[in-house]
């Protein structure tokens, strides 16, 4: 029998919410588990769709299972799930404790606790930016974008550049929702107040949905606790530039090749430079990771292992293709990456032990090529290396609004710019503020095994100051 049809006044206390700020793969994570334990969640996600970081990858190591696979699912959950509100193309403006009264009343003019104290929680205001695309009424099946004026000149963010999108958008086919933006920066009405004789866009959504009239809107929530999972940002690596990024356009990052060798990327899966498929691939890793001059000092964690999987990845593609790894140190600490590392280096990779010095065109070498110019440091020599693709694994740091996000809950933030959890080992997903919790990429750098496993104790957490608090 239900323990609370004896007490109605308690089954109809409505429970204390959760807020999960951010929808990469510890948000959705968080937000699912808190959702299923029977408490109400918002998660706020600054993009158009969930996903994060993790929706951009094509293979997840060292299972070679599909990211999508695991990801899409989820995300799906979110959107559909009932505890759940979704609220994308939005931002946390402002946070602020509440203060419960205690029984008996007490003194009004007392300062609250530290997170609203005990059964206090936050008061918090999303503003969610203009979509100028009714919800309700788009149905995603994309005439907007093939009507619009822009299609194919404004660079996709999440293609990393490699591919063109239209002013109005979804960032990928498996958005969630699946509901098209109106980029307001690239958007010819927007930027130049007008758009040709006609709307092309409105002319051609066939539900009406296109409205350039709406406006920002501010939501004010109560919440009794709060997840931030903000994830990370990767390193400019412009900050090297004896690597060529930008000048050379066979020199990628990481994240940028996931996208180029994605079967649901641009090239669908084909690894094409310059036209065509690259013959000698080199892979440089700790590209400002442990690097006090990128002031980056600390190791990345996940670039040693994508870096293997983007080996194997060109082998499985290219079986001709010459590849080389150059590192400084290989970092294989998680379960069945050893053997993953193992795997990849009997698939005819060569690891060379060394950080590169430069990389340069030489126009004496078959009509241009690049040179890798390192010192192999187990051979004690200068070596160079000759390549059509360079793929630069570049390190994990706090996103650019790290600060905004400290200033706006009360994080306190550790030496190398992530937030600081409240101590290391005792209490790895609490912050010094009561009721907020870290998740995932924005406490360090993880791989998402351990994301997923932060984000799960961080409900747990979580669940535990909304039961106190709602009772």
């Amino acid at each position: 029998m239900d323990p609370l049809a004896k007490r109605p006044e308690l089954a109809k206390r409505r429970k204390p919410a959760a807020l999960v700020i951010g929808g990469g793969i510890a948000g959705i994570q968080a937000a699912l588990d808190i959702a299923d334990a029977g408490y109400p969640v918002y998660l706020v996600e600054r993009e158009p769709s969930v996903g994060g970081r993790m929706a951009q990858l094509d293979k997840t190591f060292p299972t070679l299972d599909c990211s999508a696979c695991i990801l899409t699912p989820k995300m799906v959950d979110v959107g559909r799930h009932p505890n759940i509100e979704l609220m994308t193309y939005a931002e946390v403006s402002s946070m602020a404790p509440l203060q419960s009264p205690p029984a008996g009343g007490g003194d009004p003019l007392q300062p609250p606790l530290p997170g609203g104290g005990e059964g206090g929680g936050f008061r918090v205001l999303v503003r969610k930016k203009p979509r100028y695309v009714d919800v309700d009424k788009c149905t995603g099946c994309g005439s907007c974008a093939a009507a619009c004026r822009m299609k194919g000149r404004v660079t996709s963010d999440f293609d990393e550049g490699i591919a063109k999108r239209s002013a109005v958008y979804v960032p990928f086919p498996q958005a969630v929702p699946l509901k098209y933006t109106v980029d307001p920066t690239t958007c010819l009405y927007l930027t130049r107040g007008r758009c040709g004789k006609t709307f092309l866009c409105k002319e051609a959504c066939p539900a009406g949905a296109i409205d350039f009239e709406q406006q920002e809107e501010l939501v004010e929530l109560e919440v009794g606790a709060i997840i931030v999972a903000t994830g990370f940002d990767l390193i400019d690596p412009c900050i090297k530039p004896e690597f060529g990024y930008g000048v050379y356009p066979e020199v990628m990052t990481g994240i940028e090749f996931e996208r180029l060798s994605s079967a649901s990327g641009p090239t669908m899966g084909k690894i094409i430079v310059n036209g065509k498929e690259p013959k000698d691939v080199v892979f440089i890793k700790c590209v400002g990771s442990r690097d006090p001059h990128s002031g980056v000092p600390y190791c990345s964690r996940f670039c040693c292992m994508y870096t293997a999987k983007h080996a194997h990845l060109v082998r499985d593609k290219l079986p001709d293709a010459r590849i080389t790894v150059f590192y400084m140190d290989v970092r294989a600490f998680g379960k069945g990456y050893e053997e993953f590392y193992d795997r990849v280096k009997r698939e005819r990779v060569m690891y060379r032990r060394g950080e590169p010095a430069e990389i340069y065109r030489d126009s004496q070498r078959d009509g241009g090529r690049l040179v890798v110019l390192a010192e192999d440091t187990i051979l004690g020599k200068p070596i160079e290396v000759e390549a059509d693709l360079v793929v630069l694994a570049t390190a994990a740091v706090p996103r650019t609004d790290v600060s905004e996000v400290a200033a706006l809950l009360g994080l306190e933030r550790s030496p190398d710019g992530f937030f600081q959890e409240a101590h290391p080992k005792l209490r790895p997903v609490d912050t010094l503020v009561e009721g907020v919790f870290l998740a995932g990429c924005c406490q360090g750098p993880k791989d998402i095994p351990d994301t997923v496993a932060q984000a799960k104790a961080a409900a747990s957490s979580a669940l535990r100051v909304l039961v106190r608090r709602g009772t």
